[in-house]
Formats: C-alpha cells, structure tokens, sequence
C-alpha cells in the first residue's frame, strides 16, 4: 500500500510593498546627522555671501533655508533607505517640529527679555514699599501687587459662579432648547469682545450711578468680569460634556436626584479641566491694561478697599512708569520691567497652584 505525501508548502513570497516596508531602516542617530548637516552647510553658505555682500549674517534666513533642506533631504533619503510611507512619515514628523520650534521662539525671547529686564528691578524695596512721595529711584509695587489680587479675586468671584452654573444649565438642563443656542450665542459674541468694550461698559454702569470720573477698584472687577465669564463658561462646557453619560445613568438607576449627581458625580469627574479652564481665564484677564487703566486708574498710595478711591494694578503701573519717565529715566524703566516680570510669576504661581487643586480634587482612577 503506498501513502501519499501532501506536497511540501512553499512560504509565501513577500509582496514588493512589504519587502520595502522592512528593507532598511535609518540609525536612531541618522536624522540629527541630517539636521546638523544642513544647518552647517547652510550656515556656510550664508557666510560667503554675507562676506562676498558686506551684508550682515541673517540669523533667520538661515534658520528657514536649513529647516528646508533638513526636510527635502530626510524625506529622500528616508524613502530610498525606508520606503516611501517612511519618507512621508518623517516629513509629516519634521513638519510638525518645525511648527512647535516656531511657535517657541516669541515665548522664549518674551520670556528672556522680560527676565533679563527686570531682574534689574527687583529688590527688597520693589516687593515691601508703594510710591507714595517717591520721585526718581526708590519705590516699589506693594500697592500694585495688591490691587492686583484683590481686583482679580473679586473679579473671579463674580465670573466664577456665573460662568459655572451657565454650563451647567446648558449641558444638564437647556441641552438643543432654543434658549440654551440663544446663550451660547450670547457667549460666543461676548468670547470676541475687545477688553476696551469691556471696561467702558463697567465705567458707564458706575458712572450712571456715582457720577462721571469716578475711579474705583470694584469697576476693574467688573470689567475683568466680564471679559472671564465666556472663557469660563465655554471652558466649563466643554469639561462637563467629556462625562460619560453612563455616570450619570448609573446615578439615576440608584435613585440619586439630578442635581446631587452633578454635585456628587458630574462635577468632581470633570474638575480638572474646569480648574483649568478658570486658570486660563484669570490668566486671561490678570494683565489687561486699557479697562483697568478707565475703571480703576492709579494711584502712588497704598488701597485695600475695592469700593473707595482708585486702586493701582500692575498691569497699570507698569504703564505709567514707563509713558510718564522722569529724572533718571532709567529708574522708572527698571520700574516698569521688575513690575511685568511679578505678573508673569504671579500667572505661573497661579498655574502650578490650579494644577494642584485639579490634582487632590480628581477622581481616583485605581486603589
């Protein structure tokens, strides 16, 4: 009896486009390689002509012609070692990094500038002391610092609620009615509002009531109001409609009532975000110039009650110390960039501190 055998199977031969997905493959080193090379040639290149011109060394043409043929060279040279789907990935790659590298240069210099500027500035005087009868060096912005603060928490505390309990009105309650479109509208409009607008709207609800040229740091905190309630309502809504409906479902199926469900489940799982969405809008508003400087005003003296006199701000004193310079001029300049370098530590101050509270209040996602 003879048996016969099943004929031997042959492997299958790899297609023409997964031999080239697996042919080869450039060093983890290789695309630095590229980009030092590029930018060494370019730098060359741009150095015989500036000298055979007599013209200076353009920093940021160079920058742009090396990003280029950065991104003309990885792109060949990726698809003839690679492939072409890796050639295109590593464009698409240098792109984007090209991108995010451009978006950090007018951060960086800002941030540079500022320091490098007002550290000068800063001393144990600058931080302890107003400029109530200071001419000249000397002085500081105790009495801007705390305008500053007390302006920007009333303002949150006006801004904060209202703009919380309208996104919970649209997503829990007003969903597609038509009043919920006419707010969000409303929201929409106010989000584009010039800060100017905002703080002649404040300056004639006051003025309607106390008369015209009043001057007081609760009408900053209007303006400022006003310009954060569409940044916290749209911030807020967006949070509160990333919950998962189940959450919510689960909570009615235990008999729990809607509105302890938003307090007990809705809220606590979007409370990240929404921390983050109010930082944002405080950051916002904390250095806008124009409506405080008609609300609010200045002043060289020291002022802790938001509804009696004009309050200073930094924002506001920085303004002034350096359009109204005196003799040295360069003491009131120094003035000037010590006061916007304590903003932008104020701002970031407030940041890591909103990033702590979203921390401790998230849900706990394991045990």
């Amino acid at each position: 009896m003879t048996i016969a055998t099943a004929p031997a199977q042959t492997p299958p031969t790899p297609s023409a486009d997964t031999s080239r997905l697996t042919s080869g493959h450039l060093p983890k080193w290789g695309s630095w390689a590229i980009l030092g090379l590029s930018t060494v040639v370019s730098g060359l290149l741009f150095a015989v002509f500036s000298v055979a011109g007599g013209t200076e060394f353009s920093i940021a043409g160079w920058a742009v012609v090396s990003v280029l043929a950065y991104l003309v060279l990885i792109t060949v040279i990726s698809s003839l070692v690679e492939g072409r789907r890796k050639g295109v990935d590593r464009l698409v790659v240098g792109i984007v990094s090209a991108a995010f590298a451009l978006a950090m240069v007018p951060l960086i210099s800002v941030a540079w500038t500022v320091v490098t500027n007002g550290v000068a500035g800063i001393s144990a005087e600058f931080f302890t002391s107003s400029m109530r009868n200071v001419v000249g060096e000397g002085g500081g912005a105790l009495h801007a610092i705390v305008g500053t603060l007390l302006i920007t928490l009333a303002a949150a505390v006006v801004s904060i609620p209202i703009g919380l309990f309208t996104a919970i009105y649209l997503i829990e309650y007003g969903q597609d009615r038509r009043l919920a479109q006419g707010i969000r509208f409303l929201v929409d409009v106010m989000t584009g509002i010039p800060s100017i607008v905002a703080g002649l709207f404040a300056f004639a609800l006051f003025a309607l009531f106390f008369g015209p040229g009043i001057r007081m740091g609760i009408m900053g905190s209007v303006a400022l109001a006003v310009l954060m309630i569409p940044v916290v309502v749209r911030s807020s809504e967006e949070m509160l409609r990333l919950v998962p409906n189940e959450l919510r479902e689960a909570a009615y199926a235990l008999g729990v009532p809607k509105w302890l469900t938003i307090v007990k489940v809705v809220l606590p799982t979007s409370i990240a975000g929404i921390t983050t969405g109010i930082m944002l809008s405080i950051s916002r508003v904390i250095g806008e110039t124009a409506p405080l400087l008609l609300t609010a005003g200045i002043t060289a003296s020291m002022n802790y009650d938001l509804f009696n006199g004009r309050m200073a701000t930094l924002p506001v004193f920085a303004y002034t110390q350096f359009m109204n310079q005196g003799i040295p001029a360069q003491a009131y300049i120094d003035r000037a960039w010590a006061a916007a370098l304590t903003l932008i530590v104020i701002v970031m101050a407030l940041n890591l501190l909103a990033r702590l509270i979203a921390k401790i209040f998230s849900p706990k996602l394991g045990r």
